[in-house]
């Protein structure tokens, strides 16, 4: 699959026109996946995007598909864990991260990332929220999100970490319906079911695991989403 999380071109560009600046000198997407985000916004800021994930089987797409488009001149990545940013990326101009804060936690990456913006510099994160009290989501969404991730917090609680960590809260983008499914669950879903008798008891529980996130979605009415945080360090 092309999308490893929900996403979608269109809102990777409505949360950038929210940040209140768009010359930056250093750009980094932090767990960039297979860097859709990261091609979008190399493109739509003509600026070098230097791209970090764990994986390098997702980094090797990455560089794949930039030089498809030749855009290869404005991907660089780099095979690491996005908690160590502060050690190879002394001032960042614009960090990004799509779907992926909650790798190392998405109070710890703000605090940890905090140290390598510099003065006036932004970030832009996104975070599974709550959108309304957990206490007025149907139990079945409730349930499923008590062993699925359990540290997921509500949209307020979300900007009162980032302000405690020393952010201005600049604006917020929720994700799009649209963008959950298109490329991802309508891909998703029909593999999954196919993997349901897998002779492999892993795969199998994963892809059990991967129809029952769907199906809370479909449940949910609107009670959680993905929302970028538009934040901004303190000059």
């Amino acid at each position: 699959m092309e999308k490893l999380g929900p996403g979608s071109n269109l809102d990777t560009l409505q949360a950038l026109a929210l940040v209140p600046c768009s010359s930056f000198d250093v750009i980094v997407d932090a767990g960039c996946g297979t860097g859709r985000q990261t091609l979008v916004l190399a493109h739509q800021l003509e600026s070098a995007v230097h791209a970090v994930d764990i994986s390098e089987q997702h980094l090797s797409k990455l560089e794949r598909y930039a030089k498809e488009l030749g855009m290869e001149h404005l991907v660089h990545t780099h095979a690491m864990d996005m908690a160590d940013l502060p050690t190879h990326f002394p001032a960042i101009d614009l960090l990004w991260s799509e779907c992926s804060a909650y790798h190392i936690g998405f109070r710890r990456a703000l605090e940890t990332w905090f140290k390598t913006i510099r003065r006036g510099g932004h970030a832009v994160v996104s975070e599974l929220s709550w959108l309304r009290p957990p206490e007025d989501v149907p139990p079945a969404v409730r349930q499923y999100f008590g062993s699925g991730y359990p540290e997921m917090c509500t949209v307020e609680e979300n900007i009162s970490f980032a302000e405690a960590a020393g952010y201005e809260v600049i604006a917020s983008h929720l994700l799009s319906h649209e963008a959950w499914i298109e490329g991802y669950y309508d891909r998703l879903e029909p593999l999954a079911h196919s993997l349901l008798h897998h002779s492999e008891a892993a795969v199998r529980v994963f892809a059990q695991q991967t129809l029952d996130g769907i199906r809370a979605f479909d449940l949910a009415e609107g009670n959680y989403g993905y929302v970028f945080y538009v934040l901004g360090k303190p000059a």
